[in-house]
């Protein structure tokens, strides 16, 4: 049996919007779906001071890159670039066409996996 994650979960609900054409809310699920990505790379890396932050302000924009730059230290640089997909795709998401959305889901797509895979690791150890 496999459980999805709330990562995948979104980003299921993106490729149906992206289907149907809705190209403004696929663009704002596929960040959902960075952002849970990213909050299980902060569990799963048990980065407290970040963790910290959330508990206090919530993950808001700041807490979210303060979690990318600190995960960038741990996994390299190439987390930055993913989660700057998903900052691009949520914030040009009016401006978009299918094609830059396709090209941009692919970060969004491996940083799931990667999310994914290191989660799962630790949860079947």
């Amino acid at each position: 049996m496999s459980i999805s994650t709330s990562a995948e979960v979104y980003y299921e609900e993106a490729e149906e919007f992206l289907s149907k054409g809705d190209l403004v809310q696929a663009c704002e699920k596929y960040y959902k779906a960075a952002e849970e990505a990213i909050k299980l790379l902060v569990i799963e890396n048990n980065l407290k001071e970040i963790t910290k932050e959330a508990e206090e302000y919530g993950w808001d924009s700041k807490t979210l890159n303060d979690a990318v730059t600190e995960l960038s230290y741990k996994l390299g640089d190439n987390i930055i670039d993913m989660w700057a997909s998903a900052v691009t795709l949520f914030t040009a998401r009016k401006f978009m066409d299918k094609d830059l959305i396709e090209n941009y889901k692919k970060d969004i797509k491996t940083l799931i996996e990667e999310a994914k895979q290191r989660f799962s690791i630790k949860v079947l150890k």
